[in-house]
């Protein structure tokens, strides 16, 4: 069975075409428009095939870095975060399965972030990118071995981990690509200015300075391309998230709020944001 998709002109997202007229609107940015069969109209079109699971010619690779705060405070959340991102390989297939949508190449990584003033050099432990479901079995080792400790008082080093996810080892293959950094969190941020001039022994040297550089390098990096890069937020509406989700582009935010977990349906919106960006 051949299905109709079109390609989002404002942010490339696949979108599928069910309405007679050409009607059409984005799941992932809202753009809306019509598509007319002999003259598309800023929409190129491409087909699905039902039999084949995947967009004919053309190969999905999606690279997902999860940021996930592993502070003292974190300790009535951290357990359902972990088994979510150890399941996320099979829940985000039965998502994207229920959008006749496929992936051909997956990869996940994770930074667990806490704070260089409080926690020196157990304040940002970063793995290396799995192969799911190749590596399944080393991505649930690493997510596994993550305990919720340390801290100090609020805020936590939030950004930072958001710095080090945009300078990740992106893959540059495939027709279609979605480099996506998740973040769960229930904390505030240090402002990157903290401490200028004197900053902990193991803060990294080449951390940007404030958030306007760190604005722009998610504007501007040249490898989160605008049409392939989302960045999802499970925090609270506090320093420095509310502003990031207000002014950043390709982002959103849901926010969270101290004490209490992550529920079932803040789980399935971040699958559907995510499936919906694919």
């Amino acid at each position: 069975m051949k299905i109709k998709y079109i390609t989002c002109p404002a942010c490339s997202s696949q979108i599928r075409l069910t309405d007679p007229d050409g009607k059409y609107s984005c799941d992932s940015c809202g753009h809306m428009g019509v598509y007319v069969d002999a003259d598309p109209v800023g929409a190129p079109e491409s087909t699905y095939d039902d039999d084949l699971g995947t967009m004919q010619g053309l190969r999905y690779t999606v690279d997902i870095v999860m940021c996930i705060d592993s502070t003292a405070s974190m300790k009535h959340l951290i357990d359902q975060v972990k088994n979510n991102a150890i399941g996320f390989y099979a829940d985000l297939k039965g998502v994207m399965e229920a959008k006749s949508k496929s992936i051909d190449q997956l990869r996940v990584k994770v930074i667990s972030f806490r704070d260089y003033f409080h926690d020196g050099k157990n304040a940002m432990i970063e793995s290396e990118f799995f192969n799911l479901p190749a590596e399944q079995e080393r991505f649930v080792t690493f997510v596994s071995a993550i305990r919720a400790s340390g801290g100090g008082n609020l805020p936590e080093n939030g950004l930072e981990a958001i710095a080090l996810a945009m300078k990740s080892d992106w893959s540059v293959h495939g027709d279609k690509k979605r480099h996506i950094i998740v973040v769960w969190t229930d904390a505030s941020t240090h402002p990157l200015e903290k401490d200028a001039g004197r900053k902990p022994r193991y803060y990294p040297s080449d951390m940007v300075k404030n958030l306007n550089e760190l604005t722009d390098l998610w504007e501007d990096n040249p490898a989160l391309h605008a049409s392939t890069k989302r960045l999802i937020i499970y925090a609270p509406d506090k320093f420095a998230w509310s502003d990031i989700s207000s002014h950043w582009s390709n982002t959103i935010q849901y926010p969270s709020t101290a004490g209490y977990g992550l529920s079932s349906l803040d789980y399935q919106t971040i699958l559907d944001a995510i499936a919906n960006s694919v």
